[in-house]
């Protein structure tokens, strides 16, 4: 047998593989479809957690919703002249503590399942975004105060509507201090 046309078709089959570019081998090709499976494996993990955060916040919407839903009972107001926010602050009043312990106690002795907006509000003075800031901290502070004294955290919500909502004339001192406000909302 003549071994001379068979090492002549290897070395024409071995030229025209290298010539054509493709020496990939099984271990290279492996190696390169681990590292694509492992960035795969890394983005289906990461758009799970994403989707799963997603879920858990509309689930906890829906709830929120569902303990809106009802009707309105009957709104306190903490602006009376016992209970008025200085300006630029939203630390609560003596007086204002115990207006909330009142409520709560009102709320805990009615012994019916309500959910609370607490609203904060503030008169003109200053940029607007600091009022909305503001607002926001006067209505966790009142939120702060009824958790400590047993209302469940996931029956309160907190707003602020800053210098949004007026209830008297920016332009005078007393409406000013009308307008320093937070205002809690009792829904059934």
């Amino acid at each position: 047998m003549n071994l001379r046309p068979v090492l002549m078709t290897g070395a024409v089959l071995a030229l025209g593989v290298l010539a054509s570019g493709c020496v990939a081998t099984r271990g290279f090709v492996r190696e390169e479809v681990a590292v694509v499976d492992q960035r795969v494996t890394a983005t289906d993990t990461r758009l799970g957690v994403v989707e799963g955060t997603a879920n858990d916040a509309l689930q906890r919407a829906t709830a929120a919703q569902q303990l809106a839903e009802g009707k309105f009972m009957y709104e306190v107001v903490l602006s009376d002249d016992s209970v008025k926010f200085p300006s630029d602050r939203d630390a609560l009043s003596p007086e204002a503590e115990a207006r909330l312990t009142e409520l709560a106690n009102r709320l805990k002795a009615e012994n019916v399942n309500v959910y609370l907006e607490i609203q904060g509000h503030t008169d003109s003075a200053g940029p607007e975004a600091y009022n909305d800031q503001l607002g926001a901290a006067r209505a966790e502070a009142v939120r702060r105060s009824l958790s400590r004294q047993g209302i469940a955290l996931n029956r309160m919500a907190t707003i602020s509507y800053g210098e949004e909502a007026p209830v008297a004339d920016n332009s005078t001192a007393e409406g000013r201090a009308q307008n320093r406000r937070v205002a809690i909302v009792v829904l059934s």
